[in-house]
């Protein structure tokens, strides 16, 4: 097969060597390309490109935004979408089975091409851009935007980070007294929103290697799932998650609401039509006063990994 590999080479597991490593194992039967980005939205014109020759494959090989840029470059074409994990969480790898290391990653992707065991995947979109496994909006993506702001410890501090960023924007910088958004769908409408994870996949993300389980009905093959919550108490907020954490999904409450299955849904401002914050696949994107969703069924063709040994 005819592979470009996309690789961002500041992202936290890629280094020159494992680089190697990777290209050496998919160049036995294949002809690779390889292509390093070195700015936001450079992986998707690589995958544009790469789709527009013809390519068989283009794999992203970095954190879960490399791999959104390289999917929404492929999606709606011929060309299919290889998973590698370079970052510190790699949700999307991990989601399809694969293990967090892009060395040992490297020989279930290069079995799956072997296999030619690439098949469509549905994918959620938002305001036009696609998401692999999530968009957040309001509180996570604050926390996003504050780990982005030291970009340069990502790389050494990892999750340490994410809880220090989440403790300082929970303290000082995301009002926690009144709603910031409205979240609405076929039939439902949730007026009180501080803060909605929108799922494509499950679980929403890993706490080393923990699962954190919002919803099992937020797969590849159904709908998209949403999760809002209803107040900043730390209590409601903390025993949701705990529960998450020991799997099986978040439960409806006063304080949650869960919608599955969805085709599409709208958030809005409320009150004083304040922009509010969001973030897809880990990017934070800025702040704005409308996200429209929608769920796209077969979006792109996906190289299945191998099972881990």
């Amino acid at each position: 097969m005819r592979i470009l590999l996309v690789v961002n080479a500041f992202a936290s597991s890629v280094t020159a060597r494992n680089t190697v490593v990777v290209h050496r194992e998919l160049s036995q039967g294949n002809e690779v390309e390889v292509v390093e980005t070195n700015r936001r939205g450079h992986a998707t014109r690589f995958a544009q490109d790469a789709a527009r020759r013809g390519l068989d494959v283009v794999i992203g090989y970095g954190g879960d935004g490399t791999l959104n840029e390289v999917a929404t470059g492929v999606a709606g074409t011929d060309t299919a979408l290889g998973v590698l994990p370079g970052g510190s969480t790699n949700v999307f790898a991990r989601t399809l089975g694969m293990v967090n290391d892009p060395v040992q990653a490297v020989q279930q992707l290069s079995a799956g091409i072997a296999a030619a065991d690439i098949g469509p995947i549905g994918l959620g979109q938002v305001n036009g851009r696609y998401f692999c496994f999530h968009t957040g909006v309001g509180y996570d993506a604050a926390v996003v935007h504050e780990v982005e702001r030291r970009a340069s410890l990502k790389r050494w501090l990892g999750h340490p980070l994410f809880i220090t960023a989440s403790l300082k924007t929970w303290g000082i910088s995301y009002d926690r007294r009144s709603p910031h958004f409205r979240v609405s769908g076929p039939g439902f409408e949730v007026a009180d929103g501080y803060f909605t994870i929108v799922l494509n996949t499950n679980p929403y993300t890993y706490l080393g290697n923990r699962p954190l389980d919002l919803s099992p009905a937020a797969t590849l093959d159904r709908g998209l799932v949403a999760v809002t919550f209803r107040t900043m108490r730390a209590t409601a907020i903390l025993g949701s998650l705990a529960g998450a954490l020991r799997g099986g999904g978040v439960r409806p409450s006063d304080h949650l609401d869960l919608r599955t299955d969805l085709t599409e849904l709208t958030i809005t401002p409320t009150g004083a039509d304040q922009p509010f914050p969001y973030q897809l696949d880990g990017d934070f994107l800025g702040e704005t006063r409308e996200l429209r969703f929608r769920h796209r069924p077969d979006a792109v063709r996906l190289v299945r990994p191998a099972p881990a040994p």
